[in-house]
């Protein structure tokens, strides 16, 4: 690491995850543009008087100071950037929110940058807490662009069968990330979009990161969109998530 040798370092993340640990500690799991998904242990986050435990909660995007023994980071000082107070106020909003971390954590590397992954995730919640977007349309859009980041881009600009940029009846293969006609379908997981859910699907992937949750749809539309971002991201990283399924136990929409 750049950081070897260095007494202290101060660095920006944002809490993935938080485990409790001894008496009063936690180890945090925190997202940074520099270092990727790193570990840190905040000894003592747990004390009513700890003066870093707002930073040291989930969700929290927080500046530390950090000094570093063998494989672990401690925690000497951190303070709150920005808390998404609007997330916890609603709490299917904050499902999503612990759902789209945990998703998050799962594409990034140990220690490897990740500032378009952080990027990614702030504005998603962003999105949610100030915004008010609603959770029903932050999810596909986010679950997509983040496959996106992670190296899974789909192919949603023609057919890959014949070729036409409006297919008819136009399908994802959530396997292979391929979109076709329903003429040029040849089996495999696929899931129907019609013409306003794939103008949705490519505004996500091709369009500008700034504007990711700026789309209306119809809500059959919308509808769509989610089973087929549900599809493709469970075929593409082949596992489940315990908080996406709190998130469906408040009523989110629900997995194909």
């Amino acid at each position: 690491s750049a950081w070897a040798g260095t007494p202290h370092i101060v660095i920006r993340g944002l809490v993935l995850r938080e485990t409790e640990t001894k008496e009063t500690d936690k180890i945090l799991t925190l997202l940074t543009a520099e270092q990727g998904k790193i570990s840190v242990i905040a000894r003592g986050a747990r004390r009513k008087n700890c003066k870093f435990a707002a930073a040291a909660q989930s969700l929290a995007w927080s500046e530390w100071t950090l000094y570093r023994r063998k494989d672990w980071y401690y925690a000497d000082e951190g303070a709150t950037l920005e808390l998404f107070e609007g997330l916890r106020m609603d709490l299917r909003a904050l499902a999503l929110g612990f759902y789209m971390a945990e998703l998050t954590e799962c594409v990034t590397m140990p220690e490897e940058p990740a500032p378009e992954l952080l990027r990614h995730l702030l504005n998603g919640l962003y999105a949610l807490s100030a915004l008010k977007k609603p959770p029903e349309l932050v999810k596909p859009a986010f679950e997509i662009k983040l496959l996106c980041l992670a190296g899974y881009e789909p192919l949603a600009d023609a057919c890959e069968g014949c070729g036409r940029t409006d297919p008819e009846e136009p399908m994802l293969n959530a396997a292979l990330g391929t979109l076709r006609c329903r003429r040029c379908t040849h089996g495999g997981v696929v899931s129907p979009l019609c013409r306003e859910s794939l103008a949705a699907l490519r505004h996500i992937v091709y369009g500008d990161a700034k504007r990711l949750y700026s789309f209306r749809l119809s809500p059959d539309a919308l509808r769509r969109l989610s089973k087929a971002a549900a599809l493709f991201l469970f075929a593409q990283l082949e596992r489940d998530f315990k908080t996406l399924d709190f998130y469906e136990s408040l009523g989110g929409v629900h997995r194909p």
